[in-house]
Parts: C-alpha cells; sequence; structure tokens
C-alpha cells in the first residue's frame, strides 16, 4: 500500500476515535446505481481500511454469479466522512464509499467505480487531468410514497408561502455541508412540490460519489419530516419532470481546455468536438443517463425536455447548451448536456458522456452550427431540412441503439455492458405486457 493511503487510513483512525465514532457504513451501488451499505464495527476498523471487507455478491444486481461470488470492498480513504444522522449523543457513524474488487485484490469489472475510473484514466492519457462535472439534482416532494399528492403549488424560483419546503431544502444542503459536499445553491424549481440543489462543480469521481450521497440525504431528510422524496424522472403527467442537467469541461492542470478567447462561441476546438461527439453518440448513451421505462415520459417536446440532437447558448429546446460566457471567468467555460435525469446510475453516465467527448476529440469530429429558434415549433419537414435529429423515443428504441454501440461497450467493459443490457430489456418486457389504469379507462368503455 503506498505510504501516501497508509497516512490517510492512520488519519481516518484517529478521527473515529477522537469523534467517537463506532461504526462505519461501507457504501457502494450496483449496475443500476441503487445505493448498497453494509456496516463495520469499531473492531473491525483497523483491518477493514487496509484489507477491505469480503461479502458475497451474488445477490447484488449486475455483479457475480453464484459459483463466483465472493467479492472485497475496499474502502476509498478519500472519501471518509461522518455522517450527520444515524448516530447519538453517545457515538457518530462514519461512511466510506467502495471499490470493489476480486478476492485476490485486483479491480472488480462489474464495479461501476471501476469503469469510471477507467475512462478517467483514459482521459488523463490523452493529457486532460480533470474531468470536472457539476449536475443540478431535480426532484419531488410528495405527502407519501404511495401517490405523487403536491405539498405546494409553487413555481419557478418561488420564495412564497407556497414553497413548503424551503426549510427542508436548507436542512438537506446543510446536511450535504456536514459531509464535506460542497452546495452552490437550492431553489423550488418549474413543477409545483419540484425542488432542485446544485452541488458546486468537481472531479467525476467525486461528483458521482456525491449524486449518491445527495439522493440518500433527500431521501433522510424527507422521512425526518414524514414526507417522500423521489428522484423518478416523470411522475406527474402535464407537468415537468426532472432531469439531471450535467455542466462539464476538461481541464489541462489550471487550464479550462474548452476555452479560447478568439472563437465566436469561446469555444476551443476541443470544446467542439467533445461536444460533438456527445451529440454523435447520444442515441448510443441515452440508455445509460435516461435508463428507466419511466425516463422516456419525460424526455418528449415540452416541459423544457431536450429531445433534439442539437446545441445552442440560449435554447433551452436543444440537448446541449453552453452557458455565455463572462469576461473574466475563463474557468466557466462548460457544455450543458440536458437528457439525463437524477435516478440514472451516476458513475455510468459520467462514463459514457466522457467516452462521448473523448471519441469526438480523438476522431475530431465537427460540430454543426447552432441552433437557436425554439425546436419545438419547428414541423417534422423543418427539423429535416436543417439536419435535427431527435432522441428514441421509449426504453426499448434506446436499449437498441445501445447494444449496436461499440463505444459504450468498450467504455463499460462486457460484464456491466451484458448485465446492464439484459436487465432493461426484462424491465421493457414488464412494461410491454402490463395493462395501465389508462388503457383500462380508454378502451373498456367504447370496446
Amino acid at each position: 500500500m503506498p505510504n501516501d493511503d497508509m497516512r490517510k487510513r492512520e488519519a481516518i483512525l484517529k478521527i473515529a476515535k477522537e469523534k467517537k465514532v463506532k461504526f462505519i457504513r461501507f457504501w457502494f451501488t450496483d449496475v443500476l446505481g441503487f445505493l448498497k451499505s453494509f456496516t463495520i464495527m469499531e473492531s473491525e476498523f483497523e483491518n477493514a481500511l487496509m484489507e477491505g471487507m469480503g461479502f458475497d455478491g451474488s445477490s447484488i444486481e449486475g455483479y457475480a454469479r453464484i459459483e463466483e461470488s465472493d467479492l472485497i470492498a475496499f474502502p476509498d480513504p478519500d472519501t471518509f466522512t461522518i455522517l450527520p444522522f444515524g448516530g447519538t449523543n453517545d457515538y457518530k457513524v462514519g461512511m466510506m464509499f467502495c471499490d470493489i474488487r476480486n478476492p485476490d485484490g485486483s479491480p472488480y469489472d462489474g464495479c461501476p467505480r471501476y469503469a469510471l475510473r477507467k475512462m478517467l484514466k483514459k482521459a488523463n492519457d490523452m493529457g486532460f487531468t480533470h474531468y470536472y462535472v457539476g449536475p443540478e439534482m431535480e426532484f419531488f416532494f410528495f405527502k407519501n410514497s404511495e401517490s405523487p399528492e403536491l405539498l405546494d403549488r409553487g413555481g419557478y424560483f418561488d420564495m412564497t408561502t407556497m414553497d413548503a419546503a424551503q426549510d427542508w431544502r436548507r436542512d438537506a444542503a446543510c446536511m450535504l455541508q456536514d459531509m464535506g459536499i460542497t452546495v452552490e445553491f437550492t431553489h423550488h424549481e418549474v413543477a409545483p412540490s419540484q425542488h432542485e440543489i446544485d452541488m458546486k462543480y468537481t472531479d467525476a469521481l467525486r461528483m458521482a460519489d456525491w449524486v449518491m450521497a445527495c439522493r440518500i440525504v433527500v431521501k433522510e431528510i424527507a422521512l425526518q419530516n414524514q414526507i417522500y422524496a423521489t428522484f423518478m424522472p416523470k411522475p406527474l403527467f402535464g407537468i415537468n419532470g426532472s432531469g439531471m442537467h450535467v455542466h462539464q469541461s476538461l481541464f489541462k492542470g489550471k487550464s479550462n481546455a474548452f476555452f479560447d478567447p478568439k472563437n465566436e462561441y469561446n469555444l476551443s476546438a476541443t470544446a467542439q468536438s467533445f461536444m460533438a461527439g456527445l451529440l454523435s453518440h447520444s442515441k448510443e448513451i441515452v440508455s445509460i443517463v435516461a435508463q428507466w421505462v419511466n425516463s422516456y415520459k419525460r424526455l418528449v417536446p415540452g416541459y423544457e425536455a431536450p429531445v433534439y440532437l442539437s446545441w445552442a447558448r440560449r435554447n433551452r429546446s436543444a440537448l446541449i447548451r453552453v452557458p455565455m460566457y463572462k469576461p473574466g471567468k475563463e474557468n466557466a467555460t462548460r457544455i450543458e448536456f440536458r437528457c439525463p435525469d437524477p435516478a440514472c446510475n451516476p458513475y455510468l453516465a459520467f462514463t459514457v458522456m466522457l467516452a462521448a467527448g473523448l471519441k469526438g476529440i480523438e476522431k475530431k469530429y465537427k460540430v454543426p452550427g447552432p441552433v437557436e429558434e425554439d425546436i419545438f415549433e419547428l414541423s417534422a419537414e423543418e427539423r429535416m431540412k436543417k439536419g435535427i435529429d431527435s432522441l428514441p423515443g421509449d426504453l426499448h428504441e434506446a436499449i437498441s441503439h445501445t447494444k449496436k454501440s461499440a463505444l459504450v461497450k468498450e467504455a463499460l467493459g462486457d460484464h456491466i455492458f451484458k448485465k446492464f443490457i439484459a436487465n432493461k430489456e426484462i424491465e421493457w418486457d414488464r412494461y410491454r405486457i402490463h395493462v395501465s389504469q389508462y388503457e383500462v379507462d380508454r378502451y373498456m368503455p367504447i370496446l
């Protein structure tokens, strides 16, 4: 073990003793992005920090088969924090995110964190020291988990009594800050009972951890207040769904590789090719960044949902938006990919977004010009003339593109690629044969 890692682990043991940490939760995700956890006792801290903890992976979605079920959860010392919930006055509970390894210590191919690590290494090998991402986490607060019953009638940025959840948003932000997660701001979103928390951009691996933590913290706050929080992309018909717009940029040291003062849009050739890569491969990767049947109820024209493969600076109907450059803010130059939703697996989502962008840079893809008019108002013929394609209309179509994608298969690795597609095909088949309330209401009276 490198000396630096050894020092970090020794520091964790010291902090745990000083802060009366009696338990540490080991967190990791399955292939679908569900948070998994088990708790180790104080007596096991030292051994677990040095050697990891073995567990049976055969029941984890997308992990090992029964005949190869033994795996090791190896804690990342950079992720240690003391949880602001779950403890008492007498003791505290710590948490660490884990990389999953094989019994021999080698990385496990089914670990989503490992997939992202590999893609980040590719970016490093191409000369980029940082892949920064900043997601906008949208979600709903409802009265319970049984039905989407609204708590307020507030709208975008409303600061009135209609926004009954402003204190809950504040509590969630404070709880995240206590965990070492930097929150930039929170606000009421467009739809009634809909809210947003924006975390300050950071490296993709850390941000993927933060997204997982944000989801559990928001749900914890809701539970404490006897309500329910959901990151479901489209819980209500006829109003905006919840997205996770991802702002992203590549850096070389302290220099933003996306900035070029001489370009009309202040975008470097690197940024343009990265953007072209995202546009070119968006059909292949959308099943990863919007992975549920319900995701495609959000990705429909209108409701600020991007479905058309184009980019713009002001037009929020485009798939990619380039925020306007402010003089002296070169490091803020970035692109905003708008089709992901907050129910995705963030490790896999960031992996395939980076893969698409890097492919664009490698192959020097050319990006088309921006489309600033409202694409929702264009006819199909007008969109065709402008060469504006659209995202898949449902999960089945999205998966059909992913199955043929060499880029996604290479990015995720054979194991995750096959397990993810197999799971999504099962999900689609169950949805396909389900008889919905809409069908009963629509057809029984007339057929």
